[in-house]
């Protein structure tokens, strides 16, 4: 027999993956918490019962994404049969792969929380972080994913470079890697003035990196 709090669990995996559909097909502005319910299939006060509001649930929404971003760069930190170089080369994939197959989510994983009107939150999500503060804030669970997803990529800088210089080539690499998924999906990447692809790009950031570690 199933019980109420499994049946929960399965609503509301079915609401995250609606939602994040709905985010691939049309961005933030395509997801609604009576169309989400729609796609999921179940009745229409369900969304309300498991998030505030839209706030809420696209929260959600990128918070897995970073967790899954954060899964695949701790398997390639921890992966023995990976160089160094190599294990830097799949994690800034990783992040820009994301930028490639899902950019609606890529561009919600950077945006500063309160930039967009649907992020601002209203009614009861505002009420809900008044009266439940950081113990029950999913901006809080965002952070979180996303520093561990921090943690695991300059764990494998550290392996590079040294501990000194982790933080300042990590910003560095990081930084590159946003501009190598902006460049891409703006078409940049591929006019004649700079032929270069995401993969050359990597490359070469991953090797500068490799030099500057050879001389530490």
């Amino acid at each position: 027999m199933v019980t109420r709090a499994e049946s929960a669990a399965v609503t509301r995996r079915a609401l995250l993956d609606a939602a994040a559909e709905l985010l691939d097909l049309g961005g933030p502005e395509a997801v609604t918490l009576r169309e989400v319910g729609a796609r999921a299939g179940v009745t229409r006060g369900a969304p309300y019962r498991h998030f505030a509001g839209k706030d809420s649930l696209l929260t959600a929404v990128v918070t897995e994404g970073w967790e899954r971003i954060g899964d695949q760069v701790h398997a390639l930190r921890t992966d023995p049969a990976l160089s160094a170089s190599e294990k830097l080369r799949g994690a800034l994939r990783a992040l820009i792969g994301v930028g490639q197959d899902q950019p609606h989510l890529y561009q919600m994983l950077f945006r500063r929380p309160g930039h967009r009107p649907e992020e601002l939150g209203e009614g009861l999500d505002r009420v809900r972080r008044q009266l439940c503060g950081p113990a029950d804030d999913p901006a809080a669970d965002r952070v979180r994913a996303a520093g561990r997803f921090q943690d695991e990529f300059l764990a494998i800088v550290a392996a590079l470079v040294g501990e000194r210089n982790t933080r300042h080539y990590g910003a560095l690499l990081l930084s590159g890697a946003h501009g190598i998924a902006d460049m891409e999906l703006s078409g940049h990447l591929g006019t004649d003035r700079l032929r270069s692809t995401t993969d050359e790009l990597v490359d070469t950031l991953v090797r500068m990196v490799g030099d500057v570690g050879k001389t530490i």
